[in-house]
């Protein structure tokens, strides 16, 4: 299967199950994210605001800011470019590209400062490749950065024998 063909195959994956089901889905995965030795000893985190159909994050994003740690979330600047804002609470989300929820703070340029990011992806496969949602902003993103830890998250029915995967596709340090 290609990258389209893949997507479209997910989509109907996460289609089965209602959001209840999916944020019950993602209880497992966020205990497992939150006891990460990289994620306890980290004290700045790139995250993202989940979409219905992905990892729900939304609390622990919160449960990160209240143990002291800097979390940042991405704000699509353009057709090709986000950037990262520091997140404190979600009063400081607004809906931007793409409906998603992004922060309005300061941008954050302090790039080497980040000790994680925690990544989505439509899809990941055992050697921890990453298929996104076809845009390319996290993979230009974190191209520039390659001294970041990342670990995709994803329900288990994301994660494939094998996806074709391109030079430019970035992989993850590893897949929970």
């Amino acid at each position: 299967m290609d990258k389209k063909d893949l997507r479209q195959f997910i989509r109907m994956q996460k289609g089965q199950f209602t959001q209840k089901e999916l944020e019950e889905l993602s209880l497992p995965i966020i205990k497992r994210l939150l006891a990460h030795p990289r994620v306890k000893q980290a004290h700045t985190l790139m995250m993202y605001y989940s979409l219905d159909d992905e990892v729900n994050t939304h609390e622990v994003i919160n449960q990160l800011v209240e143990q002291g740690k800097k979390v940042l979330l991405p704000a699509v600047v353009d057709d090709t470019r986000m950037e990262l804002r520091q997140y404190a609470d979600p009063c400081d989300l607004r809906g931007g590209f793409f409906h998603i929820m992004e922060p309005v703070g300061k941008v954050f340029t302090d790039y080497d400062s980040i000790d994680v990011a925690i990544v989505p992806g439509m899809a990941f496969d055992s050697r921890c490749n990453r298929l996104g949602r076809g845009k390319g902003y996290y993979d230009r993103f974190l191209s520039k950065r390659p001294t970041i830890y990342k670990i995709g998250v994803c329900f288990d029915f994301q994660k494939l024998p094998g996806i074709p995967a391109e030079e430019n596709d970035i992989k993850m340090d590893e897949v929970l």
